[in-house]
């Protein structure tokens, strides 16, 4: 892969660029870094709520959206965390202010991550007035030994009682996170999951394999994975049983009903330009991919941006293709080429991968065979490099 140019400097994200930014960005990314309790497996941005944090903090965020945001008119905006809803009503309602600055498209789509046992009335209300319509909940499971395990203190209950309310006072396009693959967790347990979650009836289902990441209490406590074949069993299960009750899968992970894709995600996995706002956020603006501090006090003075990278027309490219096959419909080959004016084939070594069954090319589309979804992070790993060893298939 060629060399990145990494430089560390004044939160300038227009400088080196070549063209205006002005019209280009249609989405923004804000994290809150504070939770009620740390999850075991968690390796975001983030930190026990300490409400005297939150004031500094918001105030920071404030600081570094007015000297970054260009007043374009964003199609999508997505609160992550952390917990965004660990915060105070207050507080919610200030960063629902702050957010309210924005401004946005016809049909935007404005989604906040939230935990059943931190969200109330008061604040779905709140979203409801300044717009929000989308919601993202973290359910994982509905095994309570598993939750306990995970640190995650819902209960089946709750969930339930939380998606009524949403619903009751007309915020019901929801998402609801689902992890598998937990320690010890069989394949009865999952199908049991899925069994809730049908239930709940929403429009999106995000599916997650536990990572065991490091600096989580799980790497610490050198918690072993499930074997792969058993992983492998829990993906096809999922992916069969939620298409057979309505669900598109439309991404390596999501599955969402007709219309509800997620457009804030879909802003990634097309390659396209996006604000990160907050602690250990990123985001990526014309040739720059920037990553912000995960150091709080570094963030609150001020000091917002840890790295900028700038890209170059190779690495723009292999990111079109790893990003743009995690969707199911894959790579456009014909906007491949309106973008980077060349064929796909001509770049990266297409017809090989596809004589091998990694790849299946059909009317100008190019995406990973349903049966090899599992194994696509070894097929992107064919993206990466520029006519050397790691680009051989």
């Amino acid at each position: 892969m060629k060399s990145k140019t990494q430089v560390k400097e004044d939160y300038d994200l227009t400088k080196d660029c070549k063209v205006s930014i002005a019209k280009n960005i249609t989405a923004a990314y804000i994290h809150i870094p504070f939770c009620n309790s740390i999850c075991h497996y968690c390796d975001f941005a983030k930190f026990l709520y300490q409400e005297n944090w939150v004031t500094p903090y918001l105030q920071a965020l404030e600081k570094e959206i007015h000297t970054a945001y260009q007043n374009e008119y964003l199609q999508t905006i997505y609160v992550g965390g952390g917990t965004p809803t660990a915060l105070n009503d207050a507080q919610f309602l200030k960063l629902l202010k702050l957010i309210d600055t924005f401004q946005k498209q016809k049909n935007y789509e404005y989604t906040i991550e939230c935990n059943v046992e931190s969200l109330n009335e008061t604040k779905i209300k709140y979203m409801q007035q300044y717009g929000v319509n989308r919601i993202s909940i973290g359910v994982e499971t509905f095994h309570e030994h598993h939750l306990k395990a995970m640190n995650r203190h819902h209960t089946k209950e709750q969930i339930k009682e939380t998606i009524a309310l949403l619903k009751r006072i007309g915020l019901d396009n929801i998402n609801l996170d689902f992890m598998y693959a937990l320690p010890n967790e069989t394949l009865q347990e999952v199908k049991e999951d899925i069994k809730e979650f049908l239930k709940l009836d929403v429009p999106h289902i995000s599916t997650y394999s536990l990572m065991i990441e490091s600096n989580t209490l799980f790497h610490i406590c050198h918690i072993v994975p499930i074997c792969q074949e058993l992983d492998f069993k829990m993906y096809q299960t999922i992916c069969k049983t939620l298409e057979e009750n309505g669900y598109k899968h439309y991404e390596i992970s999501n599955f969402a009903k007709k219309n509800y894709a997620s457009k804030h995600n879909l802003t990634y996995w097309n390659n396209e330009f996006y604000y990160g706002f907050g602690l250990g956020a990123s985001g990526y603006i014309h040739s720059i991919r920037y990553t912000n501090t995960r150091s709080l006090k570094d963030y609150c003075d001020g000091n917002f941006c840890l790295e900028k990278v700038e890209m170059t027309e190779r690495i723009n490219m292999e990111n079109e293709m790893i990003l743009g096959l995690r969707k199911i419909e894959g790579v456009s080959a014909y906007k491949f080429k309106q973008k980077y004016g060349k064929e796909i084939a001509s770049v990266f070594p297409i017809e090989e991968l596809n004589k091998k069954g990694k790849l299946h090319i059909q009317n100008g589309w190019i995406k990973i065979p349903k049966q090899a979804l599992y194994q696509s992070n070894d097929i992107l790993m064919c993206f990466i490099g520029e006519e050397n060893e790691s680009n051989k298939v």
